[in-house]
C-alpha cells in the first residue's frame, strides 16, 4: 500500500480510544511548509552525490516504450490528454486522484524526525534523482495494474505533469493496458512550468534492516497539491459513468481537494457508478483535520457502495475493537453501504453485509515486502463485486492477489501477476487458527456466517456455514479461465 508520509511503520498495532472517535470535534492540525519541487528535466539522470544511496533495482517487464506523440525537444513527449482518453467505454474500475512515481532507494537510514530536517533531506535527494531503473510507478497506479492483470478493464482519473516524471507514468499505464483521463484543462488557473503543477513524488526509503520510510512534497504543503484543480471536465464525468466502479483512497486527499472528491463521489452516485473506498492510514488524520476533510470522509464512509479498511482503521474510525462490530457499525451508520471488507493481516480477511459474514482466512506465503498488497487485495475485491462472485470466493482470490504481491519486492509493475496468483492458489495453503476465529464469531448476533476451509467434515456448524477451499479455488480457476478465453486477460 502506497503511503505519503515519512514516519516509520510500527510494528505495534494501533488502539483507538472506546469513544465514537468519527462523531468528536475535529482539530484544525495544519502545517506550512513551501513545497519541495522535483526537478524538471530532460537530460541526463545522476545518481545522488550526497547521501549516496543505493537504488533497490526492481523488475521491469520487458514492454515497448509507449509514446504519446511529438518530442517537446527535451526527449519528452508532449502531452495530449485526449490521445489518452478517446473511446473510453465499457470501463471496469477508475480509480481517482493519488497518482505518484516512487523513487525506491536503499539508505543508511531513515530521514530524521523533526519536519525541518525531514524537509531537508527530501530536497537533497531531489537535487539529483537517481537512475530511472529506481523509479515504480505509486499510488493508484498499484491498484490499477493489479486490477487490469486480472482482466478488468481500468483507467485512472488525475494529473501529471509535463516532466519526465509525468511521461514515464503514463508509459507505465500505457504498457499495462490502462486509460489515463487527465483531470486538468486548459482553463485551470495553473502555471504549467510551476511546482504545484508537476507529477507528485514519493520516495521510498528502505534501511539497513528493511524498514520503510515515505517523503513526498504532499506532506508539507499547506494546501493538496493540486488544490488549482476545482472542477469535473466533461471527459472526468464521461469516465465515471462509464465506469462499473469508482476507488477512492485516503491519499487522494494529498493531491484533491474535499470539495473536488466530494464532487466526484456525488456524480458517481447520480450515474450509478458504484464506489469503493479505502481510508488507509489517511482516514485517521482526516478525522483530526479541517472541517472540509473531516465532511467529506463522513461523506464517503456514508455513501461509498464497499469500504475495505485494515481492522485498526475500522477501529479508529468506530472506536470499536471486534472488526466485525466495527464493520457492522459502519454499515449501520452507511446510506449506500453493501458490503465492509476488514483486512487482518496475516490472518485473513472478513466482509460484512446486512445480513451475513464471511470469512477467510490468509494463503501462507514468504512475505518479502508488504508494499502494494492492500492495494491488489482492493484489485481483487472489485474483480468479485464485478463478477458477482459468492462473497467467501471473492474473499480467497483477494487473499490471494494480496499474499502474491507479498512474495515479490515493491509495488507498481511488481505487483501479482496472474500467474503468480493461480500458483499460489492451486498450492491452497492457508492459515487456519481456530482459536483467533472462534473468539471473533463467537456470540455474534448475526445471519449466516460462511468460513473458508482446508478441511471440512460436516459442512455446517452451528450457524457456520463452513466451504472448502478446495471448491472455491476450483471456481476461481475456472472464472479467470473464462476470463483467458474471452480475451481479457493478457498471456
Amino acid at each position: 500500500m502506497h503511503n505519503h508520509t515519512v514516519t516509520l511503520k510500527s510494528p505495534l498495532p494501533y488502539h483507538a480510544p472506546s469513544s465514537h472517535p468519527i462523531f468528536s470535534p475535529p482539530l484544525n492540525l495544519r502545517h506550512f511548509v513551501s513545497p519541495l519541487s522535483p526537478p524538471k528535466t530532460g537530460g541526463s539522470i545522476y545518481h545522488n552525490p550526497v547521501f549516496i544511496c543505493k537504488g533497490i533495482q526492481l523488475s521491469v517487464p520487458c514492454h515497448g516504450s509507449a509514446s504519446l506523440g511529438p518530442s517537446n525537444g527535451n526527449g519528452a513527449a508532449v502531452h495530449d490528454w485526449k490521445v489518452r482518453s478517446v473511446g473510453i467505454e465499457n470501463i471496469d474500475v477508475a480509480t481517482l486522484g493519488n497518482l505518484c512515481v516512487d523513487i525506491v532507494l536503499n539508505v543508511p537510514k531513515l530521514p530524521p524526525r523533526s519536519r525541518e530536517a525531514r524537509f531537508a533531506y527530501m530536497q537533497e535527494l531531489s537535487k539529483f534523482p537517481p537512475d530511472k531503473k529506481y523509479w515504480e510507478a505509486g499510488g493508484n497506479c498499484n491498484m490499477a495494474i493489479a486490477a487490469a492483470r486480472l482482466g478488468l478493464h481500468c483507467a485512472t482519473i488525475g494529473h501529471v505533469g509535463d516532466e519526465i516524471y509525468g511521461q514515464f507514468l503514463l508509459d507505465v499505464l500505457s504498457e499495462e493496458r490502462i486509460r489515463m483521463v487527465g483531470m486538468s484543462e486548459d482553463g485551470d488557473n495553473v502555471d504549467s512550468s510551476s511546482a504545484s503543477y508537476e507529477t507528485l513524488l514519493c520516495w521510498v526509503l528502505v534501511d539497513p534492516l528493511q524498514r520503510h520510510g515515505f517523503c513526498s512534497r504532499a506532506d508539507f504543503c499547506k494546501e493538496p497539491a493540486f488544490s488549482w484543480m476545482s472542477r469535473l471536465s466533461g471527459e472526468v464525468k464521461m469516465a465515471i459513468k462509464q465506469s462499473k466502479i469508482l476507488f477512492c483512497n485516503g491519499y487522494g486527499f494529498d493531491e484533491l481537494s474535499p470539495a473536488l472528491i466530494m464532487l466526484a463521489l456525488d456524480y458517481a452516485v447520480e450515474v450509478g457508478t458504484s464506489v469503493f473506498f479505502d481510508p488507509g492510514p489517511r482516514g485517521k488524520s482526516l478525522l483530526t483535520g479541517t472541517p472540509e476533510e473531516r465532511q467529506a470522509l463522513i461523506h464517503l464512509l456514508k455513501m461509498s457502495d464497499v469500504l475495505v479498511l485494515t481492522s485498526d482503521e475500522a477501529e479508529s474510525l468506530t472506536g470499536i475493537g471486534n472488526p466485525v462490530l466495527a464493520g457492522q457499525e459502519l454499515l449501520k451508520n452507511g446510506v449506500r453501504t453493501k458490503w465492509v471488507i476488514v483486512k487482518m493481516g496475516s490472518r485473513g480477511s472478513i466482509l460484512v453485509t446486512m445480513s451475513s459474514i464471511s470469512c477467510a482466512p490468509a494463503f501462507k506465503v514468504n512475505v518479502i515486502d508488504t508494499v502494494g498488497c492492500g492495494d491488489s487485495f482492493v484489485a481483487a475485491i472489485a474483480f468479485g463485486y464485478i463478477h458477482n462472485l459468492h462473497l467467501v470466493n471473492t474473499l480467497a482470490i483477494a487473499n490471494a492477489v494480496g499474499a502474491a504481491t507479498a512474495m515479490g519486492c515493491g509495488a507498481g509493475r511488481n505487483v501479482a501477476t496472474l500467474e503468480k496468483v493461480i500458483e499460489l492458489m492451486r498450492a491452497s495453503n492457508i492459515n487456519e487458527e481456530d482459536e483467533f476465529w472462534n473468539e471473533l464469531l463467537k456470540d455474534l448476533d448475526t445471519g449466516e456466517i460462511t468460513f473458508l476451509s482446508k478441511m471440512v467434515l460436516n459442512g455446517r456448524n452451528n450457524q457456520v456455514k463452513h466451504v472448502a477451499l478446495q471448491k472455491v479455488v476450483s471456481e476461481l480457476l475456472l472464472k479467470l479461465k473464462d476470463n483467458r478465453l474471452e480475451g481479457k486477460v493478457a498471456s
